[in-house]
């Protein structure tokens, strides 16, 4: 499966509509924000609908140019991210090694705080979403504490959010950690989705409300 931007984005956002993954209605966020809509990747509860993610993931990352060894999902949605991405890397002939972390270190058997295969090379962190940033940021530490290098970070969905102050959430993570942060789709993504969608056109108010108030509006490059 191979879009360009528009396409995948709005294929995504469809997607993720479909699976009741986005939702519309009134949420209060992490930020005590009441946001008109809800991304919530945990629901990607299936074979099926993880398979599809992965792919969504994977042009993603090809499309973004990022150069990589292996694979990094923070604990606990970046876990199964990071299998799917994997997954549909080896269906494409690239056969990627992927880790995790453990929320607590732990101190028999292997030992450690991180699963799978060793921290080594390049090492491109997924996730679903970016709010404060502190899981990459705790992922970065990891990573160079076992001296390899974070090339970057996947994420799913952008909401271009303001963070501390007229950046975004992403832009402040690329900016403190030096770092490039693609999405599938971003905010705008789903703005124009609403707009396209006649079933969805009640939701536009709203949507575009909560963005004028508490996002930036840069615009996905390619």
């Amino acid at each position: 499966m191979s879009l360009n931007h528009q396409n995948l984005s709005q294929n995504f956002i469809l997607f993720c509509i479909e699976q009741q993954v986005l939702k519309f209605g009134e949420f209060k966020t992490k930020a005590g924000r009441l946001s008109p809509y809800f991304f919530n990747a945990g629901l990607f509860s299936d074979g099926d609908s993880l398979l599809k993610l992965g792919e969504f993931y994977a042009n993603s990352i090809e499309k973004s140019g990022i150069a990589f060894d292996m694979l990094f999902g923070p604990a606990y949605k970046g876990i199964p991210l990071a299998a799917s991405i994997a997954i549909a890397f080896a269906k494409r002939g690239r056969n990627l090694p992927y880790a995790y972390n453990r929320k607590e270190a732990k101190d028999h058997g292997e030992g450690g705080s991180v699963v799978g295969a060793p921290l080594e090379g390049k090492v491109l962190i997924v996730d679903d979403v970016i709010s404060a940033g502190t899981s990459v940021r705790e992922s970065v530490e990891l990573i160079q504490a076992h001296g390899a290098i974070a090339s970057g970070v996947s994420i799913a969905l952008d909401r271009q959010e303001k963070g501390l102050g007229e950046l975004s959430a992403v832009q402040e993570v690329e900016q403190k950690n030096a770092l490039p942060v693609v999405s599938i789709a971003q905010l705008n993504d789903l703005l124009a989705h609403i707009e396209s969608n006649d079933e969805l056109a009640q939701h536009l108010h709203a949507v575009s409300s909560y963005q004028k108030r508490y996002c930036v509006k840069t615009l996905k490059t390619t």
